[in-house]
């Protein structure tokens, strides 16, 4: 059986906070963070939108563009590391609020590559023949872990959601090759830690990052039997345009052919995947037949790509 995505959808909230309003709360400029991050503005959800509404927003989105009903889904997966509460999960409240009354529904934690372990869950349980419908959704709201006092980690930070409708598609489409990584013993490098906020070893998580963002994409294609010149379109997680570039030169990609909304939007951990794919189908940048490679890394550390045959 092959399976990929049916449809593709994103949120992003409203409040737009530009780098001129990040110099107001912190000892920073527009320049220093455009020329080492690329972000011009970030989306910030209101207090009364929480994870799980960005979710459900995607969602919904994500169903509309499949074409299929609520009541089809049969497993959501939701990836996140900002839930609204630690219980209920945030699949069990978008489950409700959808009524995916047929689906049951579990968190994914695995920090930024979250929605890549999810996506590739999603992929096993169908081609089981347990599921035949799955929606992986990808929500972080960063808003509530920023220390504003860490001037190297604030300005990074960005609120949204993006999802996908998984399920079976035609022979030669959809998820062609995976890899999924994890370094336990990088842990220490980027984290959650005990008040709350973000913590970050900048300088090695860029030397992890532009490693195996690279290899990853390298690894996913090698196991299909294709080249690095037979991308056409590449969607890597929007941690730092430094570390998109460098992933993107290593590889030999153009810049037109690498999906970029971290100026707009910032890192969006879980959901920077997901938004990124969503924007880029709905502007035609990916279109029908063209391979595409998802490819993210977070927190654990953890990594994971795809390899994927656009189209159903």
């Amino acid at each position: 059986m092959d399976v990929g995505i049916l449809g593709a959808g994103h949120y992003l909230p409203t409040k737009v906070v530009t780098n001129e309003d990040i110099e107001k709360i912190v000892d920073t400029n527009d320049e220093w963070i455009r020329t080492r991050t690329g972000i011009e503005e970030r989306r910030f959800a209101e207090d009364s939108i929480d994870t799980s509404d960005m979710s459900y927003h995607a969602a919904v989105d994500a169903l509309k563009e499949a074409n299929v009903k609520a009541e089809e889904i049969d497993l959501i997966l939701v990836a996140t590391v900002t839930p609204d509460t630690p219980f209920p999960s945030v699949s069990c409240m978008i489950q409700d609020r959808l009524g995916a009354v047929n689906a049951a529904a579990m968190d994914v934690g695995a920090a930024c590559a979250g929605f890549m372990y999810g996506l590739i869950t999603a992929k096993q349980f169908i081609e089981t023949g347990a599921y035949k419908k799955v929606l992986v959704v990808g929500a972080d709201k960063l808003s509530k872990i920023i220390n504003w006092e860490d001037r190297s980690t604030c300005v990074l930070l960005g609120d949204g959601a993006g999802a996908v409708v998984v399920g079976e598609v035609s022979e030669g489409k959809g998820i062609l090759s995976f890899e999924l990584g994890a370094k336990g013993a990088g842990g220490k490098e980027l984290f959650q830690n005990k008040e709350g906020y973000l913590e970050m070893n900048g300088r090695e998580v860029f030397k992890f990052a532009v490693r195996q963002m690279p290899e990853s994409t390298v690894n996913v294609i090698e196991k299909i039997g294709l080249k690095k010149s037979d991308v056409d379109y590449l969607v890597p997680h929007q941690a730092n345009i430094r570390i998109m570039d460098a992933a993107r030169e290593r590889l030999g990609i153009a810049e037109d052919k690498m999906a970029t909304t971290i100026k707009k939007y910032g890192n969006n951990s879980s959901a920077s995947i997901p938004m990124a794919l969503s924007e880029s189908v709905k502007n035609g940048k990916i279109k029908d037949n063209d391979l595409i490679v998802l490819v993210g890394f977070g927190g654990g550390l953890a990594w994971g790509a795809v390899a994927i045959r656009w189209g159903i």
